[in-house]
């Protein structure tokens, strides 16, 4: 029989994050502690941890009877026994609270693992091949944001993603100008996140004034479930678009694979914990490769305990370029983990031990 207990966390900022959605200047959110009465190690019962993330206005699982609902999945679970009622479990969340369906399946996966924290077994887990990142450049006042390039480039990221649309768009094209007179599009990689700032009637035009600084790509230039001007947006911008909250509650997969279908974007950025988890992740991984579209995966700002199974997945896919996977940093009191962040990359250092949780 399952063993099911969830416990509140609240993570610091090392500043106050500035986003389209207001201000961060804490993370709340969840741990999972799963334990099942036939999967033991030599000293007891093998628990998995699972983390929760909750993003405030945009995660599916901020809502206010959120309590209430982890106390009716919990009770569910202490009277499952068996897995494959414990998977049917995670799939109903996936479709309306994705990120206890994230929580839920890596405490699964931990604890068949023995709680090793080792999720999927890769070279990265394994402390071999460490995974390329960018550098995220936070919303903030011009001269906030220009400290945090002048660091990335001081930490030798060679790709780097600037959140915009928070303050006056052409002091956002100067700070684009600046790396580009230091760095060609050789030498860095530029991305940039509107998080749907986008007006759709003037979006073509600002896409065009940042299509000078050979962008890599942008992110949601307009809000999504605008699907035919989303749509339009990819097929006339001279900057790539990848989507990123548009695949929000994108449902079941035939949903996934027509929404894809009918705008045709670029790129998608995977976020498993607001997608359902990996097997939601999974399948829009499937779709891009059909229809000949890239992706990357990247943090919804999990503690380290999200951060490092969605880490390890993206090891264990064919991915290719930058990941946005360095959110850790971000916490002045964050678990200490393996995770290490060093040179634009991240890696797992077997030789650190895993902080108490």
């Amino acid at each position: 029989m399952f063993n099911i207990k969830i416990k509140p966390y609240t993570l610091n900022f090392r500043f106050d994050a500035t986003t389209s959605r207001g201000t961060l200047n804490t993370k709340q959110g969840f741990y999972v502690y799963l334990s099942h009465s036939q999967v033991r190690t030599n000293t007891g019962a093998s628990v998995g941890v699972g983390e929760i993330p909750v993003l405030v206005g945009l995660s599916p699982d901020d809502r206010p009877d959120l309590a209430q609902v982890l106390d009716e999945i919990c009770e569910k679970i202490n009277k499952t026994e068996d897995f494959y009622s414990f998977n049917e479990i995670i799939k109903k969340c996936a479709l309306s609270v994705p990120a206890v369906a994230f929580g839920l399946e890596t405490a699964l996966m931990d604890m068949a693992q023995k709680g090793t924290k080792i999720i999927f077994k890769n070279d990265f887990s394994a402390g071999k091949a460490p995974i390329a990142i960018n550098g995220l450049i936070w919303m903030g006042t011009k001269e906030f944001m220009y400290q945090q390039i002048k660091e990335k480039i001081k930490e030798n990221y060679t790709c780097i993603k600037l959140k915009i649309g928070a303050i006056d768009f052409k002091e956002e094209l100067n700070l684009l100008k600046y790396i580009r007179e230091q760095f060609t599009a050789d030498d860095m990689i530029l991305r940039v996140d509107a998080n749907g700032a986008f007006a759709p009637a003037d979006a073509l035009e600002k896409l065009k004034q940042l299509s000078v600084f050979e962008l890599h790509s942008i992110e949601q230039p307009i809000k999504n479930g605008q699907i035919n001007e989303m749509a339009m947006l990819c097929q006339n911008s001279p900057v790539r678009i990848a989507l990123d909250e548009e695949l929000i509650s994108a449902g079941i997969y035939r949903k996934k694979r027509k929404l894809i279908q009918d705008i045709k974007p670029q790129f998608l950025v995977l976020k498993p914990s607001l997608l359902g988890g990996f097997e939601a992740a999974d399948e829009f991984v499937d779709i891009a490769e059909e229809n000949c579209i890239g992706w990357w995966a990247t943090s919804a700002l999990e503690g380290n305990i999200g951060l490092n199974a969605i880490a390890q997945w993206t090891a264990s896919k064919n991915y290719v370029g930058y990941q946005g996977l360095g959110t850790g940093q971000l916490y002045e009191n964050n678990i200490t983990s393996p995770l290490k962040v060093e040179n634009g990359y991240i890696y797992y250092d077997n030789k650190t031990a895993w902080g108490e949780i």
